[in-house]
């Protein structure tokens, strides 16, 4: 075993990569880079876009109670209260249906901003949504119960036999499972199972809080605009989990009729699956893409797997690569040929489409070997544009490492392997490529004008990520596919 940055069998690569100069300096490669530098800007300003939609449409949440006149009821503490509880309940509840916008693999949103960042914008609105719906809740309770003379626990007990408050209490209770089970410290110690069906309560916590807003709310009452608004808020966003999470897929699913064809089994705990299907070219993936498997089975119908391509797709067949980690991954590495396969995707921006800079920067461990390979065969790369590091604990675990080296040689990319165990204080490469002074800078020299494209377990990437950062690459330049829940 080696435990040092080596590359293996690279020199004469490497050397038609320094002599042939690397792409962005002849004329084709300079207007390749100013495209890549424009599509760049063009998408930050869309996800920027996105952030300032949000609030937004938080502020045209509130303006729905501003326009109903609710600030004349203002001239007592208990108006003061229900005022600001109903604007709190406006806008948390707004915030819940942007969630479902964002997850609800919307594939316009993906291409413009990629599903990391949708999903990173979903999370960061799931405490800010659930402590303005709290805040709804308490905050009427106090108001209603001061103007009508009452303490808190009492009013709250009237407003549980109020018609519909019961499906609202229900819904926040749904509400507050689904935050909490997100946490990243308690996601860790669930099953995706568990999390899975738990997060279904979303659904159940956004449809639980319809009845009463309608038939309570003094802001959305029958006849007014502000109802109609609100009304279609929530088409929607449901609408959107309707057409873009069940029906399109099974569209898809139908229409291109995968199966699987064979599993090959890579090491000792990494198979890859080989899939046949019909026309798989019209689905327009990109290598480095991932879809939501699912393979239809008694044992794994009900579990849905996000996998990335490990293989550029033709027409008529695909490929995916797995690591057993848990029993969701060992059913499916048991499959048969023949097993239909159902899908949705594909998604993410792990590609060489999002790249903003003339040089090419990759850093992969473990599984996360797969859409690297995937995007370097789908990449129109020139010798000495790309460098590629792969990270694993041994030799024996290194994924698909002699199709990278056949991929390498012929685009005349360097690609190097950094094996052995991992530091004594962590990070992202083992402990004698660290006491040897190896840095990212030292690995990709020409790091300024890179995109960094890294790719493997969470832990592993985030170590990577504060690297880069120190060593001075803006976040634009950072391209990340995680492998998390």
């Amino acid at each position: 075993m080696t435990a040092t940055l080596t590359p293996p069998d690279r020199r004469p690569a490497l050397a038609t990569a320094s002599a042939s100069g690397p792409r962005g300096r002849g004329p084709r490669g300079g207007e390749l880079a100013r495209q890549r530098a424009r599509r760049a800007r063009g998408r930050r300003f869309v996800s920027d876009l996105l952030v300032w939609a949000v609030w937004a449409s938080g502020a045209a949440a509130a303006a729905l109670y501003l326009a109903s006149g609710g600030m004349a009821d203002w001239g007592s503490l208990s108006g003061v209260l229900t005022g600001l509880g109903i604007v709190a309940g406006l806008v948390g509840s707004d915030f819940v249906l942007v969630m479902l916008v964002l997850a609800a693999r919307i594939p316009l949103l993906d291409a413009a901003i990629g599903h990391d960042r949708a999903m990173g914008v979903h999370r960061q609105l799931g405490k800010p949504a659930l402590y303005l719906i709290l805040g709804h809740f308490v905050l009427l309770t106090l108001g209603y119960g001061l103007a009508q003379g009452i303490d808190p626990v009492t009013e709250t007990g009237i407003l549980w036999t109020t018609p519909d408050m019961i499906w609202a209490y229900l819904a926040l209770g749904a509400m507050v499972a689904v935050v909490i089970t997100s946490l990243v410290a308690v996601r860790r110690k669930l099953s995706y199972e568990f999390w899975y069906v738990v997060h279904l309560l979303s659904y159940v916590s956004v449809l639980g809080a319809i009845p009463h807003q309608l038939s309570a709310s003094s802001v959305l009452i029958e006849g007014a605009w502000q109802r109609g608004y609100w009304i279609a808020l929530y088409v929607v966003a449901l609408g959107s989990i309707v057409i873009f999470r069940f029906l399109e897929p099974m569209i898809q699913s139908l229409r291109h009729g995968m199966t699987v064809e064979r599993i090959e089994w890579l090491t000792n705990d990494t198979a890859a699956i080989h899939l046949r299907g019909r026309d798989l070219d019209k689905l327009r993936a990109r290598g480095g893409q991932f879809f939501y498997w699912r393979f239809w089975t008694s044992r794994t119908w009900w579990h849905v797997h996000p996998l990335s391509l490990s293989a550029a797709p033709t027409a008529t067949r695909a490929r995916i690569t797995v690591r057993v980690l848990g029993k969701g991954t060992s059913r499916i590495t048991d499959l048969l040929p023949g097993t239909r396969v159902s899908f949705s995707g594909p998604f993410g921006l792990f590609t060489d489409a999002a790249r903003g800079a003339r040089r090419l920067a990759v850093v992969a461990a473990g599984v996360g070997v797969t859409p690297v390979r995937a995007m370097l065969e789908d990449s129109r790369l020139e010798p000495g544009e790309a460098t590629v590091v792969v990270r694993s604990s041994h030799d024996d675990a290194l994924i698909h490492w002699d199709e990278l080296r056949s991929l390498a040689d012929a685009q005349g990319t360097a690609l190097y392997r950094i094996t052995g165990p991992r530091g004594r204080t962590g990070g992202w490469m083992s402990q004698r490529d660290r006491d040897r002074g190896v840095t990212l800078r030292t690995v990709f020299p020409q790091l300024d004008d890179s995109d960094l494209y890294i790719c493997g377990p969470t832990a592993w990437a985030d170590s990577l990520v504060a690297e880069a950062r120190a060593a001075g690459v803006p976040d634009r330049r950072i391209h990340m596919e995680r492998f998390d829940w």
